[in-house]
């Protein structure tokens, strides 16, 4: 008899702690035949889920990337899942927070449609507004900041407008920090304008540095900052315990009250 023809899942893995799993992926991973796992979030999660007692049969891939080196080539998984797909396996591509917010995803689920595979798209926990959670900062906070904006250390950050009340959510950025803080410094939020790092958000290394624009690279030089480690520029982190009391003097300016 001829096997069914496989499909692909792209589940998101959240920022790596398996309590943010949601419990569709969840049931996607224990379905599973193999699961094509990246290096940020999705070990994580698999790893604790292991922890807890969660037994999964899947044969488990790494395609992990590491900074500045991918270990598999974005074409190559692309390949990969399609070949797997085609061999009738049931494969859940694990894909660290969100599919869809800088993983790639839609080039993944592309490439599987292109090729006649069946595939959906299980969302996750984007490490973007998850990281900043943990340590008290909202992204938006009613009187204080309206809107905000998600970026990569690789983006153009000069092109980025607004003011201290445009929440700056910056990923990927440690090793392009003091341009990226120099250059948000010379616009509308200034150099005094409030920045939090936080590393290794959801696991055992977690740790939070705030400053400013003008003195975070400084201060990151100094502890050692390194990635995995989520940037956040705007007033909302002077909402945070971590945040010194000559940051935490800003407060939300007036607003009126819910109807």
């Amino acid at each position: 008899m001829t096997a069914l023809p496989g499909r692909v899942t792209l589940v998101g893995a959240g920022p790596g702690d398996p309590g943010l799993l949601t419990v569709r992926g969840l049931r996607a991973l224990e379905s599973a035949d193999v699961i094509v796992a990246d290096r940020l979030g999705a070990r994580g999660v698999l790893d604790g889920l292991a922890a807890e007692g969660v037994v999964l049969a899947a044969e488990v891939l790494d395609v992990g990337k590491l900074p500045g080196h991918h270990a598999v080539p974005q074409d190559a998984i692309n390949a990969l899942l399609v070949h797997l797909a085609r061999e009738g396996k049931r494969v859940v591509r694990l894909k660290g927070g969100d599919p869809y917010v800088f993983g790639r995803g839609l080039e993944e689920l592309a490439a599987c449609r292109e090729a006649g595979v069946q595939v959906e798209v299980v969302p996750g926990i984007t490490s973007a507004i998850s990281v900043p959670a943990i340590a008290g900062i909202p992204v938006t906070h009613r009187g204080l900041a309206t809107a905000f904006t998600v970026v990569t250390g690789h983006d153009q950050i000069r092109e980025l407008g607004g003011g201290r009340d445009h929440t700056v959510v910056l990923l990927m950025g440690i090793g392009t920090l003091a341009h990226a803080a120099m250059t948000l410094s010379r616009g509308d939020r200034g150099a005094d304008c409030p920045v939090a790092i936080i590393e290794d958000g959801h696991g055992p290394g977690q740790r939070v540095t705030v400053g400013t624009l003008a003195t975070i690279a400084h201060q990151a030089a100094l502890r050692g900052v390194r990635s995995p480690a989520v940037v956040i520029v705007g007033d909302v982190v002077s909402l945070s315990p971590y945040a010194p009391s000559a940051i935490a003097e800003v407060s939300p300016r007036a607003a009126p009250c819910d109807a």
